[in-house]
């Protein structure tokens, strides 16, 4: 069963969820200034177009950690899913994949996200997300399963189109990279999607009925209710330190 308080049943609930980008060189003083300023649900890290080390990424996993905050790290490129087990075993609670396309890439990053034996995650790791509380290799590996949250971020019309072959089993959340997305839009003389939000509303509508829910960061906090009627229920706030 999930645990009635992680995040990723109350995604799967469809609750209302907050999240906030932060950068890795954040210090705990730092995110608990964030955390003063409102609810926050979970940090987002972006280590595709920025630096990162192992040894920086455990520690801020571990800062967030003590405050009680899971963090969902976006990893370098795509084509890294098959490192997935590795992000996760340095401390965060959920992975991104970003410019998602294909649907290999999503089985591939299912594979490496989850243990056996719905996924093949290799067993270790002392700085993984929870790991001080269950020592235990079965119930760890049961708990992870119900509590890791597994994002892709669709940036192209493709991947729009195909949304629903993408959420497969084991996927939590939908993304969008709005100015990746936009400049696959510009290819089109008459593109089948006009604009971001024209994405966002179809990928919305697609994954009605389904587990997963559809994120989008807000560069207009005012645009916040519009995008909540549209059915999105994983809110983020663009990078603030």
């Amino acid at each position: 069963m999930v645990q009635p308080t992680s995040l990723k049943q109350r995604i799967r609930n469809g609750e209302i969820v907050n999240g906030v980008g932060v950068s890795m060189e954040s210090g705990r003083e730092d995110l608990e200034r964030i955390l003063q300023q409102g609810r926050v649900d979970f940090f987002n890290v972006d280590c595709q177009h920025g630096p990162q080390s192992e040894d920086r990424i455990v520690s801020f996993c571990a800062s967030a950690e003590a405050l009680g905050v899971p963090v969902i790290l976006r990893i370098k490129h795509t084509r890294h899913t098959y490192l997935i087990g590795n992000y996760l075993d340095l401390g965060p609670a959920g992975i991104l994949v970003p410019e998602v396309k294909e649907e290999a890439t999503v089985r591939e990053a299912v594979h490496f996200f989850y243990y056996p034996q719905f996924g093949g995650r290799s067993w270790g790791g002392s700085a993984r997300h929870g790991i001080e509380d269950r020592s235990d290799r079965l119930e760890y590996a049961a708990w992870w399963n119900a509590t890791g949250v597994l994002w892709l971020q669709l940036e192209s019309v493709e991947a729009v189109i195909n949304c629903r072959k993408l959420a497969l089993d084991g996927v939590d959340v939908l993304t969008f990279g709005p100015n990746d997305l936009m400049f696959d839009i510009e290819r089109y003389r008459r593109p089948p999607f006009r604009t971001v939000e024209d994405c966002v509303r179809h990928v919305a509508r697609e994954m009605e009925g389904t587990p997963v829910a559809v994120s989008l960061a807000l560069l207009d906090p005012s645009e916040r209710e519009k995008y909540i009627d549209m059915g999105l229920t994983v809110l983020q706030t663009p990078m603030v330190i």
